[in-house]
């Protein structure tokens, strides 16, 4: 069964003429608890292959690419094409059009004397901090080199522990039903 067939049905007037249709309820929204996305216990880290879509990582990971919903949910993913790792050629293709030169200058740097504050291994900027281009020591980073963190960041998920993933989709469907 898909995704949306678990949602109840509302009437819809598509072309505003009217004429109503049986339409899943997409406007429901179910909010992962508090307790839950903090559960480190109840997840693991990933690190997304390049070119690996959400679906291909459910079906590696649960043996099912239907489930691709529960790591978006649980990774607070609600943009799968911007919020998700693109492969080389689609970042060379949103680099040039969001920029006008992707090597241009995105904004300056400064390294925090008190290091880094996280522990995210070679991806960790956590020590480094935006400044203006004339504070002492400031390093500029291209519009290219911000880009490539963001998908370093984006790379770097959580799966569901695969023991809670019936249990976790069974109470999805049923608040989602309320």
């Amino acid at each position: 069964m898909a995704y949306f067939d678990r949602f109840p049905l509302m009437t819809y007037d598509m072309k505003n003429n009217n004429v109503y249709k049986l339409v899943p309820d997409i406007l429901r929204r179910v909010k992962l608890r508090a307790s839950i996305k903090s559960g480190v216990f109840l997840f693991d880290k990933f690190d997304v292959p390049m070119g690996d879509k959400p679906e291909d990582v459910a079906f590696k990971f649960y043996g099912d690419a239907e489930l691709h919903w529960v790591i978006l949910m649980t990774n607070d993913i609600t943009d799968r094409y911007y919020q998700w790792p693109m492969t080389q050629p689609q970042l060379e293709a949103f680099l040039t059009d969001k920029y006008d030169n992707p090597d241009g200058i995105h904004h300056y740097e400064i390294t925090r004397t008190s290091g880094r504050t996280t522990a995210n291994g070679p991806g960790d900027y956590s020590h480094l901090v935006e400044c203006n281009s004339d504070e002492d020591g400031a390093l500029s980073v291209s519009n290219r080199d911000y880009e490539d963190r963001l998908q370093d960041q984006y790379r770097q998920i959580r799966l569901l522990d695969t023991k809670y993933i019936t249990t976790f989709t069974e109470e999805f469907f049923a608040l989602v039903r309320k």
